[in-house]
């Protein structure tokens, strides 16, 4: 028998954390999915006030950005486990209902580290007032959607007004974030790098032309990119708060001991030493998926996932690529809805970086990532799926780079290395 809700909730959130239940049990045992999303969809039409009820008296962080909400929602929610219970939208269901059914079980006052989509941020964090928010960084994603980064600072600096108890942790080296959350009142300004810049080329305060350098960004009007006081300063390497510690996770690359670094600072707003914090972010060596190696069929080839869904996404794991051995590349290219439909910002991602190591396409737009590649000059083969390509190969290691559905199709279709269908 499950613990009934306490009694502050409401008639109608009662009702509505009832109905969340029942729709997401019957979506798992029909095999429609994990329930998140219904059963928050159905919940929030029963009662519109359900999200501020549910965290009301919680500790709470909303984790956004354009890339990495994911990793650095579970990293964070890693190290705030140290303390206690947490709750967390672990499936990747990061708009309001994947929020709510994240908050929808007991215990109710369990800490909560929540990805939430950069759009939906401002709804949800308004409802739920979270102790802190961390801000990654902003650039252009599905360009049917969230084409105007702008647009999405303007609305992460307009929250800061609605939320002045809290703090927000944002990356210094996105001018985007950086203006968006020097409107807040507190700040923990962190470093985490910006191999992707050409989304933010103009001062988001006065629209001129941003002055860069090795050592930042600035603007003629006086924006300028904050004093860090928490920055990856190499590899395994991190300035914390006034001194230099050794770092280091299982997750590969520089991005994601950046992930890290920004979750462990959140998770010291709520009392997490750093030392505390980055152990238990050991061990974590794959997110929903991605780094994960799987079986490719039958050839005996295995894949290593990564996903990779804008130009910033792209030259980050160009730059993971460039780490490890220059390993067959398999690109698996879809543009459903989840994927945003306009597939034109491949012209934008630098393809010439894989000249030199042998690149496999798929996926339902194979063709348009072969001519993006022929006009890079990068000699490809084009196949039907990635276990027909994996198939071509001489070499029993690959790299998968996949965009949304086609990494979700993937993993729908290969178990992992070491276990059976």
């Amino acid at each position: 028998m499950t613990t009934p809700p306490p009694r502050r909730f409401s008639t109608r959130t009662r009702a509505a954390l009832a109905v969340e239940k029942l729709a997401s049990s019957a979506s798992r045992r029909l095999g429609r999915g994990s329930g998140e999303m219904i059963g928050g969809k159905l919940a929030l039409q029963v009662s519109p006030r359900i999200l501020t009820e549910v965290a009301a008296g919680r500790m709470a962080v909303c984790v956004s950005g354009t890339n990495g909400k994911t990793t650095t929602t579970r990293l964070l929610a890693r190290a705030l486990g140290t303390l206690g219970p947490v709750k967390s939208n672990s499936g990747g269901a990061n708009m309001a209902p994947g929020v709510l059914a994240a908050l929808s079980r007991p215990p109710f006052d369990a800490t909560a580290a929540l990805e939430v989509d950069e759009i939906w941020l401002p709804k949800v964090a308004r409802q739920i007032l979270p102790r802190a928010v961390v801000l990654l960084n902003i650039s252009r994603d599905q360009l049917d959607r969230s084409n105007e980064t702008r647009r999405i600072a303007s609305l992460w600096r307009e929250l800061g007004a609605d939320l002045p108890a809290a703090t927000v942790v944002a990356n210094v080296d996105d001018p985007l974030v950086a203006w968006a959350a020097s409107g807040w009142s507190n700040q923990i300004w962190v470093s985490v790098g910006q191999n992707w810049t050409a989304d933010a080329m103009v001062c988001p305060q006065c629209a001129r032309l941003l002055h860069r350098n090795s050592s930042g960004w600035w603007c003629d009007c006086g924006l300028a990119r904050p004093e860090p006081i928490v920055a990856v300063t190499g590899p395994g390497e991190l300035l914390w708060f006034g001194r230099h510690i050794r770092a280091s996770i299982d997750l590969p690359g520089r991005v994601n001991l950046g992930n890290a670094a920004m979750a462990a600072a959140a998770a010291k707003l709520f009392g997490v030493e750093v030392a505390d914090a980055l152990a238990a972010m050991t061990g974590l060596d794959d997110v929903q998926g991605r780094y994960q190696e799987v079986e490719l069929g039958e050839s005996g080839v295995r894949g290593r996932l990564l996903l990779a869904k804008n130009p910033a996404g792209w030259v980050e794991m160009m730059e993971l690529l460039n780490t490890a051995p220059a390993r067959p590349v398999i690109i698996d290219f879809n543009s459903q809805t989840a994927d945003g439909r306009d597939p034109s910002w491949i012209w934008d991602v630098p393809f010439e970086r894989l000249a030199g190591r042998d690149v496999l396409v798929t996926g339902e737009r194979k063709e348009d990532m072969s001519v993006r590649l022929a006009y890079a000059e990068v000699p490809h083969t084009v196949h039907p799926d990635a276990e027909s390509a994996a198939s071509t190969v001489f070499d029993k290691t690959v790299d998968v780079v996949a965009n949304y559905t086609a990494f979700r199709d993937i993993l729908g279709r290969v178990a992992p290395v070491g276990t059976t269908r």
